[in-house]
């Protein structure tokens, strides 16, 4: 499971800072919320647009019919096939550019994962629209080695190279999620 994301302000991580530029861009008036990214929280992704990708600022979260929850994940495992998430995934991949995850460990201590090479980490979604509202929910997977030990899901990982082919190409995203995700980095935090 993800529940909660961290996105710096793009010091330092150009590509962070590319993705709000270009947001700002169609929309100057964005409110970009960085820090911490909570469920309900509105926060940058990049999906699919005219003629590429576009950034856009969806929240976080599928509402659920007659409930005041939301969803905010997806099996991969089933995301292609649950009638909540198929359309969607099939459809409006995208991508939420984050600098780390959380996840929380069965004491309730909280750690920060990362990748070891990369300031920037793209974490696997979809997008729809309810109510006029762009929402996005996380895709998870089963943990690698890396996470094991403090949860048994993780987030799909995109990595920058395959961005474009996650968002444009069903095939390959199909594929991708049989695909083993990187290792990570951990901090107790």
């Amino acid at each position: 499971m993800c529940g909660r994301y961290t996105l710096s302000d793009g010091q330092g991580v150009p590509e962070i800072d590319a993705i709000v530029r270009n947001l700002r861009r169609g929309a100057p008036d964005a409110a970009v919320t960085y820090g911490d990214i909570y469920p309900t929280s509105t926060a940058p992704a990049v999906a699919g647009g005219k003629g590429g990708l576009a950034a856009i600022l969806p929240r976080w979260g599928f509402p659920v019919s007659g409930k005041s929850g939301v969803l905010i994940n997806a099996r991969a495992e089933t995301a292609a096939r649950r009638a909540a998430f198929a359309d969607s995934f099939l459809h409006r991949r995208c991508v939420l550019p984050s600098t780390g995850f959380y996840e929380w460990d069965s004491e309730k201590r909280r750690y920060l994962f990362r990748l070891p090479d990369a300031d920037a980490l793209y974490l696997a979604g979809c997008c729809r629209e309810f109510d006029g509202v762009l929402r996005f929910v996380i895709l998870t997977t089963a943990a690698n080695e890396s996470m094991r030990c403090v949860h048994d899901r993780m987030p799909v990982i995109v990595p920058r190279g395959v961005v474009r082919e996650w968002i444009a190409d069903t095939g390959f995203a199909l594929d991708y999620l049989a695909s083993p995700m990187p290792q990570l980095t951990c901090a107790l935090v």
